[in-house]
């Protein structure tokens, strides 16, 4: 889709109203005592909160009123189809886990994309109020020590590389094999940061996050902030992961390279 200035201005505004909305929800709600959580799942535990849900209805009332042709994917209350050709992907609080144990490293994820791939994407970290954009012409950050130019590490060799990961686990058991042939070579390695991690290696901290079994709405926001910054996110076979799955973000690709021929052994 071509996207003219005035569209790219209505997007980012309307990106921007959608993240505000969502600070609002979550803070109502974080590290308050009586917070409860149900779970998603029956083998593991996968919260959800009222404040997951008060965040998307809030940013879904939003895209009712400024975006109301334009589809949209949340998390939470699933797929609306729109006419425009445009999709807004949301995840209310990407580290619910995070969340409820009043760690600020959980975010809100907000993009746009159309047919071809994501346009614009945000990472919001509403506590520490710091939020992370690209795509669009845009690739900054805002927060508490003021406004910079988002920027990806310089290559360098994994055995300087900073990597994270959410689980220890990752996934299966043979994907959390191939995880530790990276960690092993890799100076240092981290866990449990959710989305943050990716918004580190747009802001040039980090080197690689490695992960797996994520859903659209846990990646597309990530890349178009990392790819705005100069960096690279594919699957673990080195291709488009838009749809979530396998993820490898890197800094650059030639710590990617060298990552992903680890992750294959």
């Amino acid at each position: 889709m071509r996207v003219t200035e005035g569209l790219a201005s209505e997007l980012i505004a309307t990106a921007h109203e959608l993240a505000d909305v969502a600070r609002v929800a979550t803070l109502s709600h974080f590290r308050t005592r009586d917070l409860a959580a149900e779970t998603k799942e029956t083998t593991r535990f996968d919260p959800v909160t009222a404040a997951d849900r008060l965040s998307e209805e809030r940013m879904r009332e939003v895209l009712a009123r400024r975006r109301p042709m334009d589809g949209i994917l949340g998390e939470e209350f699933g797929a609306r189809a729109g006419t425009s050709g445009l999709t807004w992907v949301l995840d209310p609080i990407d580290g619910t886990r995070g969340y409820l144990s009043g760690t600020p490293t959980w975010g809100v994820l907000i993009s746009v994309r159309d047919a071809e791939g994501v346009l614009y994407g945000i990472i919001d970290q509403p506590y520490i109020r710091e939020r992370f954009e690209g795509g669009l012409g845009k690739a900054r950050v805002v927060g508490p020590m003021g406004e910079a130019a988002l920027s990806v590490r310089a290559a360098r060799p994994l055995a300087q590389a900073i990597v994270f990961t959410t689980f220890p686990e990752v996934g299966t058991a043979d994907e959390a094999a191939a995880f530790r042939r990276v960690a092993a070579g890799a100076k240092l390695v981290r866990y449990g940061t959710d989305c943050y991690a990716y918004a580190l290696i747009a802001a040039g901290q980090i080197d690689l996050v490695i992960e797996a079994g994520l859903q659209a709405y846990d990646v597309q926001a990530p890349i178009a902030v990392i790819e705005a910054a100069g960096g690279i996110v594919t699957d673990w076979q080195g291709r488009p992961a838009l749809e979530g799955g396998q993820i490898l973000a890197a800094a650059n690709r030639e710590i990617h390279a060298e990552a992903l021929a680890r992750l294959h052994g």
